[in-house]
């Protein structure tokens, strides 16, 4: 069976939707906005800005009535989704077969379990409200994603850090091999808190203010400091090929796999210095999905400016693709913020061919990890797209993708 992706959907920082994310990534020109810091969270001289979604647009797709259920996580989550069945031509609710859903999340509903926190640590445990904890768990965008398109297959929610998009990935197209979903709404959701802001800046994973005030992601950047803090969801629909032929539809991207791997020497908080035990996978990936290095036209990785996470990322991609034939490497990281959905949305995008400006806060190559990410200049349509991500603990994950169909 081929899987491919039929319909996307997108809420990120500066775009809802196919069109809007296309263009974002052209402008490679990402508007970064002050986080609140009135309750007192932040440190002094830390970060203050971040990439947020516009959550102003939710009534496009979503009813005032639904959206008051849900938490911001999962309001994001749910309009993705039906963007994807939109994208795809299909109507959520009137679909016959299986849809199953399987969604992954770095943080979980921040906003949400704050509230429940506040409410235990200053009110006592018998003020907590329970449909605030229904919304508070990880996997509270998944079921609401299921009420809202009526999925009746599998539900499952995947926490594996910044790799949880990849673990994600993998599961749904499982799903659709196996024959136990005729679909699978698959994809990645954060929000950012105030409060998750503030402890990211303090360890030391957001991007500093510089000498002029501005605060910038600089993916494999001499200057890099930190990623941006941003929130956002991306959700793709995935199908059996020969189903959207039959119905005369296109398809944006296929996925030839994904696979995940893990290395036991990392650090349990940090990225490591030594890629080789993911290189070592990250080839026997290729090998068994029989991909050649030369055969790869893009990468699309999570870099986004912390250099401890860059270089690893960095050294892992020159080990395995070689240093001196390295194909266009893209890190929509660096225009969106650092989530799983810019992970997502920017490798199906550069699957489907859609056009990347230059890669945004990098102008002084970091040696130590050896990589020039793409330029702007206009790039033949790709036939191979590799996605990688790595994630603190030792976790690696990769995906193949392929152009798409339209018809």
């Amino acid at each position: 069976m081929k899987v491919v992706i039929s319909g996307l959907g997108v809420v990120m920082p500066g775009a809802w939707g196919w069109d809007e994310a296309e263009s974002l990534f052209s402008a490679a020109d990402p508007k970064p906005v002050d986080i609140d810091r009135s309750a007192g969270y932040h440190r002094e001289g830390g970060s203050r800005k971040a990439l947020l979604v516009d959550s102003g647009r939710m009534g496009e797709w979503l009813s005032p009535m639904a959206a008051r259920r849900m938490s911001q996580a999962s309001r994001f989550a749910v309009c993705a989704s039906l963007m994807a069945f939109h994208d795809a031509g299909l109507k959520p609710q009137s679909e016959e077969g299986t849809t199953a859903v399987v969604m992954g999340t770095t943080y979980g509903a921040a906003f949400v379990t704050e509230k429940i926190l506040r409410q235990i640590l200053l009110e006592g445990p018998e003020s907590v409200s329970p449909a605030l904890f229904t919304e508070s768990v990880a996997n509270a965008p998944a079921a609401q994603i299921a009420l809202a398109v009526g999925a009746k297959g599998a539900n499952t929610t995947v926490t594996q850090r910044q790799a949880s998009v990849i673990a994600a990935l993998k599961q749904g197209v499982g799903l659709l091999m196996r024959g136990v979903a005729d679909r699978v709404l698959v994809g990645v959701v954060d929000e950012m808190a105030p409060l998750l802001h503030s402890i990211l800046d303090r360890f030391g994973g957001l991007a500093r203010p510089e000498h002029n005030g501005a605060e910038v992601g600089r993916p494999f950047d001499a200057r890099g400091s930190g990623w941006m803090g941003a929130d956002g969801a991306a959700v793709t629909l995935l199908e059996p090929e020969d189903i959207v032929r039959r119905r005369g539809g296109s398809f944006r991207a296929r996925v030839l796999g994904a696979g995940m791997a893990f290395d036991p020497g990392a650090p349990r908080s940090g990225w490591g210095t030594v890629p080789g035990p993911r290189a070592k996978a990250l080839r026997a990936f290729l090998v068994e999905n029989a991909v050649s290095p030369r055969d790869i036209d893009r990468v699309v990785c999570s870099a986004g400016g912390l250099p401890e996470a860059d270089r690893l990322e960095a050294r892992m991609i020159r080990e395995v693709l070689g240093d001196g034939s390295l194909p266009p490497v893209l890190a929509p990281a660096a225009s969106v913020g650092n989530h799983g959905a810019a992970l997502l949305a920017g490798s199906v995008l550069a699957a489907a061919g859609a056009t990347f400006g230059p890669t945004p806060g990098f102008g002084v190559p970091d040696r130590e990890a050896g990589i020039i990410p793409h330029d702007g200049r206009t790039l033949p349509a790709p036939e191979t797209v590799l996605m990688t991500v790595c994630a603190p603990g030792g976790s690696a994950g990769w995906a193949l993708m392929a152009r798409g169909l339209e018809v």
